[in-house]
């Protein structure tokens, strides 16, 4: 059985709407296995951890190469709600999944007054020669709305 991107980005959603409930930026993410097994879930924990590097994406890495005991996540996928900044793309190309899906664009963080590193993912990867696959705008509306949920929360951007 093969389950549609959108119902893990919903997932990945809704970790970041939990990440929101507890003071945190509104960033979900997920990492999938090949099968279609959620591995790791998590959000953004910048403020929590007082971690500049505790972004969603990084989260999840680390989740899920804790929960499989490997570093190497070759066939999994990981789920995003905004697409990743060129530190969490690194760490996505040395964790060695395969592919990325993503909603909202770098821009649209940028645009909720992140200071994002604006260096679309598909560039870095293609300067870096990357093999990870991107997939972009995966419910990218409903991500986008991340952002004016978070500031309605009180959230100021880092």
């Amino acid at each position: 059985m093969t389950t549609r991107p959108e119902t893990f980005m919903r997932l990945a959603i809704a970790q970041a709407r939990l990440g929101i409930a507890r003071g945190q930026s509104p960033f979900g993410a997920l990492i999938v296995s090949p099968l279609g097994v959620v591995i790791a879930a998590a959000h953004n924990r910048v403020w929590a951890a007082t971690d500049p590097t505790a972004h969603a994406e990084v989260n999840a890495i680390r989740a899920a190469a804790r929960r499989l005991r490997r570093i190497d996540l070759a066939g999994h996928t990981l789920y995003s709600t905004c697409e990743p900044c060129p530190m969490c793309m690194a760490a996505i190309h040395w964790a060695k999944l395969d592919r990325v899906v993503y909603g909202a664009a770098i821009a649209d963080a940028a645009g909720a007054g992140f200071h994002e590193l604006r260096v679309p993912a598909e560039k870095l990867l293609r300067q870096g020669g990357s093999c990870v696959k991107l997939q972009p705008g995966c419910l990218a509306a409903s991500c986008r709305r991340l952002f004016a949920e978070w500031k309605r929360a009180g959230g100021t951007a880092y």
